[in-house]
């Protein structure tokens, strides 16, 4: 077993306002931390790995296939492989939200 505190990762300005963290990567799964400021957005994009997640606070607007989904604290949410999806904070608060992605993603784009 490992453990890892969040203070020793290195958290990323993925974009504007969205800052990730990779919290733990294992043999068929990872977990990051993410932090959307108010007015921030993750844009469009897909990947192929599954991704569940749940809101720890604020509130986080989804977009995917020109539907939206809101989820908020207490929330979870799974989003299959290969869906093209984004993510939007329309509230006063930030959002703070975890991310797991089976297979994991261990050297995520975001972090180049």
């Amino acid at each position: 077993m490992e453990v890892i505190q969040h203070a020793a990762r290195e958290t990323v300005e993925a974009v504007e306002g969205v800052h990730l963290t990779q919290l733990a990567v294992g043999e068929e799964m990872s977990a990051q931390h993410v932090h959307i400021e108010p007015d921030a957005r993750v844009p469009e994009h897909s990947h192929h790995h599954e991704q569940v997640g749940y809101v720890v606070s604020g509130t986080c607007t989804f977009v995917v296939d020109g539907e939206e989904f809101v989820a908020g604290p207490g929330d979870a949410y799974a989003i299959p492989g290969g869906e093209p999806h984004a993510a939007e904070n329309h509230g006063d608060d930030p959002v703070d939200a975890i991310d797991v992605f089976a297979p994991p993603r261990a050297d995520p784009d975001w972090k180049d």
